[in-house]
Parts: C-alpha cells; sequence; structure tokens
C-alpha cells in the first residue's frame, strides 16, 4: 500500500501546479496502458475484458481509457456497462435486503444474471445480441441496443460485480479481468493516514454535489450501506483480477478540498460524531486547494468533478 503526504502534495502545488498534474496522471495512465497491451497479446482466446471495482472506484473511466489504449494499437474495442443489466422492479422476485431490512443496492441478485451470462457467451462467439438500456430514474428497461462483436474485436464490460463468478460464470474461460480502486493512503501533519475507501467517498460527495443534487449528509449515510455491501460482495473476489490498478491520482483530494470543503462545514452540527466525516474534514482542511479547472480533459477525477 502506498503512502502520499499532504506535505509533499501542498509542496508540489505551490511549486508548478502544471506539472503535478501531469505527472500524477502519469504512474495511472501506465498501468491501463500495460494492462491494454497484455489484453491484446491475449486476445486471440480472450475476447472480453471485465472491469471491477468499489464505488466511487473510476470503472468506467478506466474501461474507457484501455478502450481508447486498444484502438491505438490498432485493435477495434467497445464497452459496456453491466448497469444495464439491472432488473426492473417488476421483474424481480425477491427483492434483496440487506442487514438493516432496507433494500440491498449492492446485492448481485439485482442484475439479470441468466441474461447477462448468455450475452457473454454470445459476444464471445461473435453472435448478435440485444443489450438491455436501463433507466435507473424510472428503474425499468427503456429499449435494447443491438451489438455484434467483429472477430478480433476486444469487448470491455464494467460493473461492480464483474469479478464475481455468481455472475459472470465461466467467462474468466475467454476473458481478461482486472480490478481498479484507490490503493493509496493519504498521510496528515499528524502521521494519521486515511484509509483509500474514505477517498473514495470524497469522490462520491463530489460528484453528489455537483451532479446529483444529493444532500451530503445522505451521502455518508448511503456510503455506510454501500461499504458493507463491498465487503460482502465485492472485495472477495478481487484477487480473481489480472490486473490490480492504483487509481489514486495524488493531485485528487486537493480538488475535492476546493470542490466540498466549505460544503462540508455547514454541515458539521449534524455530523457529530460521525468517523467518516471527522476525518475526511481534518485532512481535507491541511490540503492546498486546486482549482478543477486547471484538470485536463481526459483526467479521472473528471468523472467526479465534471
Amino acid at each position: 500500500m502506498k503512502v502520499q503526504s499532504i506535505k509533499e502534495i501542498n509542496n508540489l502545488i505551490s511549486y508548478n501546479p502544471e506539472k503535478f498534474i501531469l505527472d500524477s496522471e502519469a504512474q495511472y495512465r501506465s498501468e491501463l496502458k500495460a494492462a491494454a497491451e497484455k489484453i491484446l497479446e491475449k486476445s486471440d482466446n480472450h475476447s472480453l475484458v471485465l472491469v471491477s471495482g468499489p464505488s466511487g472506484s473510476g470503472k468506467t473511466t478506466s474501461a474507457l481509457r484501455v478502450e481508447g489504449f486498444l484502438r491505438e494499437m490498432g485493435c477495434k474495442a467497445s464497452t459496456l456497462s453491466m448497469d444495464n443489466y439491472f432488473l426492473p422492479d417488476d421483474m424481480i422476485d425477491d427483492v434483496p435486503l440487506n442487514e438493516d431490512g432496507e433494500i440491498d443496492l449492492e446485492s448481485p441478485y439485482r442484475l439479470d444474471i441468466p441474461l447477462l451470462n448468455k450475452h457473454m457467451e454470445m459476444l464471445n462467439n461473435c453472435e448478435p445480441i440485444e443489450c438491455p438500456v436501463f433507466d435507473f430514474r424510472t428503474n425499468s428497461r427503456m429499449g435494447v441496443i443491438p451489438i455484434k462483436r467483429e472477430p478480433g474485436e476486444v469487448i470491455i464490460i464494467e460493473g461492480i460485480h464483474a469479478l464475481n463468478p455468481a455472475v459472470t460464470g465461466n467467462s474468466r474461460d475467454y476473458a481478461t479481468c482486472i480490478y481498479v480502486s484507490v490503493r493509496t493512503r493519504l498521510e496528515n501533519s499528524e502521521e494519521d493516514r486515511l484509509h483509500p475507501r474514505l477517498i473514495r467517498l470524497m469522490r462520491r460527495l463530489s460528484r453528489d454535489k455537483l451532479f446529483r443534487g444529493r444532500v451530503l449528509t445522505d451521502t455518508f449515510k448511503m456510503f455506510k450501506s454501500v461499504s458493507r455491501g463491498e465487503e460482502k460482495h465485492i472485495m472477495p473476489y478481487k484477487h480473481l483480477a489480472d490486473f490490480d490498478i492504483d487509481t489514486f491520482i495524488p493531485f485528487e483530494t486537493s480538488v475535492y478540498r476546493s470542490v466540498i470543503y466549505d460544503s462540508l462545514l455547514e454541515i458539521r452540527e449534524k455530523m457529530h460524531g460521525n468517523f467518516d466525516y471527522d476525518m475526511i474534514t481534518q485532512f481535507l482542511s491541511e490540503l492546498t486547494p486546486l482549482d478543477k479547472e486547471l484538470l485536463a480533459e481526459h483526467s479521472l477525477i473528471r468523472e467526479f468533478v465534471g
């Protein structure tokens, strides 16, 4: 597990923020490019790529960046979201519940597993499929998209349950597996270290504030259930990955400092005694803010701050 100190981050921002941003993106980019090169080597008998990771890990951007590298290497590639295989409300016989008796939004059994498995096998065999389109606003399917993999084409499928054998069946026989998540810990002036899951929570807080109109107190409440689901349904299968990619970008928490810190201070009284809140605000308070407008258009962090 890597460690990044806030002191070093602040020094790099004060010295040359533009260079710091470029250097920060380089390691992530090199890991994805190396994975794409290996995927291409195996593509004759591994036509699919499964990209998994917990909430806020950067799955979507990582999948699209791998697709882009494959295309640069002359390999046709496409990316699908496993979210489209969520079951509509009217197709769920037994709604999975969590330990609190609430609907378990992280359960793999909210997916249409038989249809997903059938479609993965058909894609591997270059047979045409009709991929469903899921609308989360109405929890229903809004039509289909016809897809047919051409010989030599790589199909990338990203989703939180992409490495779970109960979901993807025997697809490892013809799929390369990638696990992406934040793997670096942030260290403050007291030498305390921030757990990677709280960096992912910063990502969700930023995205919810900017694009989803969600009250930040609700994001904290929801993340407790999300984390519990990750421990149960996602983490046990990360060892199955062929590649484990750290999506931590060294400058990213400085961007979240500029995006969410003031809003977090506004809800301090409502978050009394909340460990996650206390840790995040403490660490953000030490960071030099970084304007999100300095980020490159393709940056992973754009997935969370626009």
